[in-house]
C-alpha cells in the first residue's frame, strides 16, 4: 500500500508539470517594505501638557472652573453652566447662610431642610450652608459633606450648588442656586 502512493504521487507530479510547462515563473527584485518600529517619545503626553500650559497662560483661562475633585459640583438639568461658573465665581449675593459645625447627621438634615423652607419663603436665591472639612470627626474625614451631597440633589428647589470661595469656606461649604418662587 505505501507503494502504490509513490506510484499515484508520481504521476500526479507528472500531470502538475504538464499543466505548467508553459507558465513563465514572475521574479521580483523588491524587498517587502517593513514600518519602523513606534517611538517611544510619548508625542501625545507632550502635546497635552503644552496644551494646559499654554490654557493656563492665556487670558481664557478661570480658576473657578478648575475642579479638584474633593468638592460638591451640581448643575440641575436644563441650567446653563454660565450659571454655575457665575455661582462659583461669586457673583451670586450670599442671603442667609447655615452652619452644620457640631451637629449629627440627623440633626443637620433637619437643619437643611428647615434652612431650605426659610430661604424660599423669603426669595432667597443664593445662600451658603457650611458643613466642615471633617477635621473634628472621630475619622478626621467629612461626614456632613457627602451627606448634604446627596440631600441637596433630592431637592427640587436647589438649581446648582458648587464649593464656596476659599475666602468663604472652600471646600467646607458650599454656594447654593435657590428657585424663584
Amino acid at each position: 500500500m505505501y507503494q502504490q502512493q509513490d506510484e499515484e504521487s508520481d504521476e500526479d507530479w507528472h500531470l502538475f508539470r504538464q499543466a505548467v510547462q508553459d507558465v513563465i515563473p514572475l521574479y521580483c527584485d523588491k524587498v517587502p517594505l517593513e514600518l519602523p518600529p513606534p517611538s517611544t517619545f510619548p508625542k501625545q503626553r507632550f502635546l497635552d501638557e503644552r496644551q494646559v500650559l499654554h490654557d493656563l497662560l492665556s487670558e481664557k483661562f478661570d480658576p473657578a472652573e478648575l475642579e479638584t475633585g474633593d468638592e460638591l459640583l451640581f448643575l440641575r438639568e436644563g441650567i446653563q453652566r454660565s450659571v454655575l461658573r457665575k455661582l462659583r465665581r461669586g457673583q451670586f449675593s450670599i442671603s442667609a447662610e447655615l452652619d452644620l459645625h457640631g451637629l449629627i447627621v440627623s440633626q443637620a438634615r433637619e437643619a437643611v431642610v428647615n434652612f431650605l423652607h426659610y430661604c424660599l419663603d423669603r426669595g432667597f436665591r443664593c445662600v451658603r450652608i457650611v458643613h466642615g472639612k471633617g477635621y473634628g470627626s472621630w475619622q478626621k474625614q467629612p461626614i456632613l459633606k457627602g451627606k448634604l451631597n446627596h440631600w441637596l440633589r433630592q431637592r427640587d428647589e436647589v438649581l446648582a450648588f458648587c464649593p464656596a470661595r476659599s475666602i468663604d469656606g472652600g471646600t467646607g461649604a458650599v454656594y447654593v442656586l435657590l428657585k424663584n418662587r
